[in-house]
């Protein structure tokens, strides 16, 4: 599939990889890829490797916090890496106007506005983690420390680990 036939969202994020130096290779599927079990089961891999994107409000400040698929965000542990007091997850409305992306399709990067990535750290004990491309249909395989770099994020435990 050339870029030309990918969906604006998933071109910006394979264009955005390139200048951060991320080479993404975009998998489409039919069928949705929206939670991190229908990703996993589509792909073929375990659970754990799906990147999930969350963005959740801090205080007054919006998060994006990048959690393995087979865990949970402890919020309260996000908050406090982040030095705030309240967490709450946003509505998908809220997501799509901070990140220019729908739920299920928020990618690591490309993102409507520059906002501060926290990263679950179990998802460094895998040598490839799969994020969104841009669509809750489309995936990309990465390596977790590239995730790291290429997002900017801070690993940190903001998870609790099933």
């Amino acid at each position: 599939m050339s870029n030309q036939e990918l969906p604006e969202a998933v071109e910006r994020v394979v264009e955005t990889g390139a200048v951060l130096g991320v080479k993404v290779e975009p998998k489409t599927f039919p069928e949705s890829t929206r939670t991190a079990q229908e990703a996993a089961d589509a792909i073929g891999i375990d659970v754990g490797q799906i990147v999930k994107s969350l963005i959740f409000q801090v205080d007054q400040e919006f998060i994006l916090a990048y959690v393995s698929g087979k865990n949970k965000l402890d919020e309260s542990s996000l908050a406090a890496a982040a030095g705030g007091e309240m967490c709450k997850r946003v509505d998908a409305q809220t997501v799509r106007e901070v990140t220019g992306f729908s739920i299920g399709g928020v990618p690591p990067f490309g993102l409507r506005e520059k906002l501060r990535v926290f990263i679950d750290e179990n998802l460094l004990s895998y040598s490839e983690v799969w994020a969104a491309a841009g669509t809750p249909h489309a995936v990309f395989a990465i390596g977790p420390k590239d995730l790291v770099v290429a997002s900017g994020g801070e690993v940190s435990e903001i998870a609790v680990k099933n």
